[in-house]
């Protein structure tokens, strides 16, 4: 396998719900990353890591976190960056962590794809300025996913969530037959120049 790179994706077009019985589902994970509560995800199953490491222990305990639920993976979809909130704190760390886990990923050639804040809400609520709790919601109505946890953990996990039924779908794999305003957002994400094998 080559090494993924984020530049002229070709996303694969839109399909109905797999027929039960057609063999396994490819392993997605989506990440939510953050310093304090970073989302991972399944496309049944959700987590959050906390640390009460700073600095380079949290980022290194993060890095090894990730390292092991992403290991088995076909595909990670990670959240994009949030560029609007450049100026608030820990923002020059979440970076960091940003490049830390994306460069293990393309290390391991691991493919993995870009999701932009907006582009996982469409997907979960079919409008791209759809609040944290719309999306959570979503994620309920149509992945069948029941986020809990405080406000943060569980609108963490709705995003991991939504970001690996999102890579699922352009792998072949929909886990909801889901109308055109909410898969557009499949035309939005940087996907991997190398389509997994385990695609359809």
């Amino acid at each position: 396998m080559t090494s993924p790179t984020l530049f002229d994706p070709a996303p694969a077009a839109p399909g109905p719900a797999p027929p039960a019985g057609t063999g396994p589902r490819p392993l997605v994970i989506g990440l939510d990353l953050s310093l304090t509560s970073t989302g991972v995800a399944g496309v049944d199953w959700a987590e959050v890591l906390r640390s009460k490491h700073k600095g380079h222990r949290r980022l290194s305990w993060l890095r090894m976190e990730i390292y092991d639920r992403t290991k088995s993976a076909d595909l990670v979809v990670v959240e994009g960056p949030s560029y609007g909130h450049g100026a608030q704190a820990g923002h020059h760390e979440l970076g960091g962590l940003w490049w830390m886990i994306t460069h293990d990923l393309w290390r391991r050639n691991l493919p993995y794809a870009v999701c932009p804040p907006k582009v996982r809400a469409v997907y979960a609520t079919g409008d791209g300025n759809a609040n944290k709790g719309k999306v959570r919601d979503g994620v309920r109505t149509w992945f069948g996913v029941d986020c809990d946890g405080g406000a943060s953990a569980r609108y963490d996990k709705a995003d991991a969530v939504t970001m690996a039924c999102l890579g699922a779908h352009w792998l072949g794999y929909p886990v909801a037959e889901m109308p055109a305003t909410h898969t557009r957002a499949l035309d939005s994400v940087a996907w991997p120049e190398t389509t997994p094998a385990v695609a359809r």
